[in-house]
């Protein structure tokens, strides 16, 4: 590869990382809070999601490590337009930082399996059980709750939501997916020719 091809590539990665956190961003300010906890309903995850399905690990986790940092250097791009360290370190901190996991788990297993329906709902289902694991025990924690109260106020709302949004990423990856790598595709060759 060449330089300029190497830019080219490196210039590609940065737009699609920018745009993502973009993505991810919007996502947070679609927020409809609950009233028996303090962790609303977001469309963050999805976006995280899908960053992880087409990005692939490492580019999610640069897009989805921007959008922590902005929000923890106090732009307002947290859930409902919060911003700073209190909310990493709040009780929502845990899920924002059980974002890493997610869209690292979900990019990692979906770029080494081949992307069927089935796959892709694995590595969803691994990336979720990885940001709940790290959300769950930290709300706990960060309020004192009981095992019981932290699993009915940070995961019982949520189930439902959280099988649709596997379900819309699934379809959205089976269709971009293929348009994705077809477009690196396209533009490798080109390079090439040039």
């Amino acid at each position: 590869m060449t330089e300029c091809e190497a830019a080219t590539v490196h210039l590609r990665a940065t737009v699609q990382c920018a745009l993502f956190t973009a993505l991810i961003i919007v996502g947070g300010y679609i927020s409809i809070p609950i009233p028996i906890g303090p962790v609303p309903i977001v469309l963050t995850d999805l976006f995280v999601m899908l960053a992880g399905i087409l990005l692939g690990h490492r580019y999610a986790l640069a897009s989805t490590a921007m959008y922590l940092t902005l929000g923890a250097l106090g732009l307002p791009v947290f859930a409902g337009g919060g911003a700073g360290l209190a909310h990493l370190i709040g009780p929502t901190g845990g899920f924002l930082l059980g974002y890493l996991p997610l869209c690292a788990a979900t990019g990692y297993i979906s770029s080494k399996l081949k992307p069927t329906k089935t796959n892709l709902v694995c590595a969803l289902t691994v990336g979720n059980l990885l940001l709940y694991a790290i959300g769950i025990p930290w709300l706990k924690y960060q309020m004192g709750l009981s095992w019981a109260v932290a699993l009915s106020v940070g995961l019982a709302p949520f189930l439902i939501g959280i099988i649709i949004k596997i379900i819309v990423a699934t379809a959205l990856g089976l269709a971009l997916l293929p348009r994705y790598k077809q477009s690196k595709a396209t533009k490798t060759i080109r390079q090439n020719e040039i």
